[in-house]
């Protein structure tokens, strides 16, 4: 569990806030909120909490629609909440757990019991995060890995189909790597992906999103992006890898562009269709950019 976890109190009553906070506040740093809307907006601001305590009942907005949308939000959907009641009826403690709650805690509250249960939801928490993250991640560079490419290169094409926007794909592939391999090591091999991957990671935009699609490749894809700016994309990601040495040994990369079009129906022609670029990339002598036709 990292050093301080984020905790948002939710409470319409000041006392209720102070006593939660009072035995909390050594521990974890601290997010106040005293309705439904100001609750939403921390929980949406960074640093994002870890945990919710929210109480049900208050005014405008009670706890339950609050984390309906909690819910419907992509930064909060997984942050675990505590329900925090003065009700301790049986049916309200169903709703709430059914609803997807991690627990539920009556009034008045019990100091030891809140810390504990907190504690045992955030180390929970913590490693599920760990496990999503080693399945979605390359475990070598801390990319995304294949299969979320798969899954975000078909979200980003769908809304790039029914928006009529423009996408772009960049595919790279490190000349001769296999060559690097037996002559240095595969050490050596992987801290050139690592110097590849690093290189990669500097520079984008929020939107455009970078996996290592498998061995020395690796994919971007940029989204309102046509094929001249990729291209341009490409030619400043070429000349910081053909500028970088690893321990004495300099690579070079080569690329593959190619801009949604009429001709692709799905993502993985798209994606056929840049392979075919660096494909041409490196039958033209590697060590360059080339868009597909």
């Amino acid at each position: 569990m990292k050093e301080k976890s984020v905790v948002l109190i939710v409470d319409d009553v000041a006392s209720n806030i102070q006593v939660l906070a009072t035995f909390l506040k050594d521990t974890y740093d601290l997010k106040i909120a005293n309705n439904g809307q100001r609750a939403l907006g921390l929980a949406t601001t960074k640093p994002y909490p870890d945990l919710i305590l929210l109480d049900i009942s208050m005014p405008e907005m009670d706890g339950y629609e609050v984390f309906y949308k909690l819910q419907e939000n992509d930064i909060t959907r997984n942050v675990p909440v505590i329900f925090v009641t003065g009700s301790d009826s049986i049916k309200d403690e169903e709703r709430g757990l059914t609803l997807g709650a991690v627990d539920y805690i009556t009034k008045p509250i019990n100091p030891a019991i809140v810390k504990a249960r907190v504690h045992t939801h955030l180390l929970i928490k913590y490693q599920r995060d760990e496990l999503l993250y080693n399945a979605s991640h390359d475990q070598l560079t801390g990319l995304y890995n294949r299969h979320v490419l798969a899954e975000e290169g078909q979200r980003k094409f769908a809304r790039a189909h029914r928006n009529g926007d423009a996408l772009s794909v960049i595919m790279l592939d490190i000349d001769y790597f296999k060559k690097v391999n037996d002559t240095y090591g595969h050490l050596m091999g992987d801290t050139i992906l690592i110097a590849v991957a690093d290189i990669l990671s500097v520079g984008m935009r929020v939107e455009d999103f970078t996996a290592r699609f498998g061995g020395e490749e690796f994919v971007v894809i940029l989204e309102s992006c046509n094929a001249e700016f990729a291209k341009d994309k490409a030619e400043l990601i070429r000349k910081k890898i053909e500028s970088t040495v690893s321990d004495g040994v300099s690579i070079t990369a080569s690329f593959g562009v190619c801009q949604l079009n009429d001709n692709h129906n799905t993502f993985e022609l798209l994606l056929k269709s840049v392979d075919e670029a660096l494909y041409k990339a490196k039958e033209l002598g590697r060590n360059r950019v080339e868009i597909c036709s």
